[in-house]
């Protein structure tokens, strides 16, 4: 008795967890028992071969019925009625709800951010900080459509914030090369660590700039101090400190201030800074030409520069640009199709 309690424990566990295996040999079987009770009929049409039997099956068991192949003895059209159309309706239903099942679970992982995401040269933003992290998701959007994609990769307990829209992967910590990798982080070209605690955010850049260090490392920081100390051991990651006591400091002496630093870091509308390079084909000038030609033909305004040793704001018209020069401007909205020939 107990042997047949245990095989009865393990047939129900078995049969009906309808995991893909159990579904072939379901299907295995009832081609099996249908190919018998068709033969003992005397339906040698549907049972001498094997591709027309498969094909009545497949097809009078999915109720489409063509009609080019059908039982001809009485007790063949019970045989289909009552076995053959029962276990095959069964059989697609299952085989429906399993691949339905397969598809949600995966929708639901990349929705929870267990599912590893394979891409390429994309922008890959560690931490959540709320509405903070969304404002940013949207002005990288507003950039990089039809460019980079994003990937959100966070230890908070949330969702993906944009299913559809980004890429969302949840790690217990930044630091965890078997975890990271689900990001796809050595093969990102953007890097940014933004975490509410600076420790986290110190150790997440650490670990990128390591991992690697031929990514656009950026890391916000609101203890200014982890900051330089950063900056000191990975001269070549962006830091960027927090800037509110700065911008209240100055709207308190210049009124609106904050208003034009707002519209100056806004992506989304209005004017905006932007940067480009001064291409290395290009023999060494002076601003003015430059500033001359961007207000010009583009209606933006150079406001700094960077030759190499640090970026100069409000450079003086007689000031050399050399090639490979980063020049930041203003404009409504990048501009990409700079005639620099122009200029030669």
């Amino acid at each position: 008795m107990s042997i047949w309690l245990l095989f009865k424990k393990w047939f129900h566990s078995r049969l009906f967890k309808l995991s893909g295996r159990n579904i072939a040999l379901l299907f295995v079987l009832y081609a099996l028992i249908s190919w018998v009770l068709l033969h003992f009929a005397g339906e040698k049409q549907l049972t001498h071969d094997l591709s027309a039997f498969i094909y009545f099956l497949v097809v009078t068991a999915s109720t489409v019925g063509y009609g080019d192949y059908s039982p001809q003895s009485a007790l063949g059209r019970w045989i289909v009625i009552l076995f053959v159309i029962p276990g095959g309706l069964s059989l697609f239903a299952a085989l429906l709800g399993n691949i339905a099942s397969v598809a949600v679970e995966y929708w639901r992982a990349g929705i929870l951010g267990k599912r590893r995401v394979k891409l390429e040269n994309h922008i890959l933003l560690l931490g959540w900080n709320g509405q903070r992290t969304m404002n940013l998701i949207r002005m990288l959007q507003h950039e990089e459509t039809g460019k980079r994609p994003i990937i959100l990769c966070s230890r908070s307990d949330i969702e993906n914030p944009l299913p559809g829209e980004i890429e969302f992967v949840r790690v217990n910590s930044y630091t965890d090369d078997r975890e990271m990798q689900k990001t796809s982080y050595t093969e990102a070209s953007c890097i940014v660590v933004d975490n509410l605690e600076d420790d986290i955010t110190l150790s997440a850049a650490l670990y990128c700039a390591n991992k690697n260090p031929a990514a656009h490392l950026l890391a916000y920081f609101n203890d200014e101090s982890l900051s330089q100390l950063l900056s000191r051991h990975c001269p070549n990651v962006e830091c960027i400190p927090a800037v509110g006591a700065e911008m209240l400091a100055k709207a308190a002496v210049d009124p609106g201030s904050s208003a034009l630093h707002q519209e100056l870091l806004a992506s989304t509308q209005g004017m905006t800074q932007y940067s480009t390079i001064y291409p290395n084909y290009l023999a060494t000038t002076s601003v003015q030409p430059i500033f001359n030609y961007m207000k010009a033909q583009h209606q933006a305004t150079l406001i700094a520069i960077d030759c190499g040793e640090g970026i100069k704001l409000n450079p003086d018209l007689q000031s050399t640009v050399s090639s490979g020069a980063k020049l930041f401007y203003i404009a409504d909205e990048r501009i990409d199709d700079f005639k620099w020939q122009e200029l030669a």
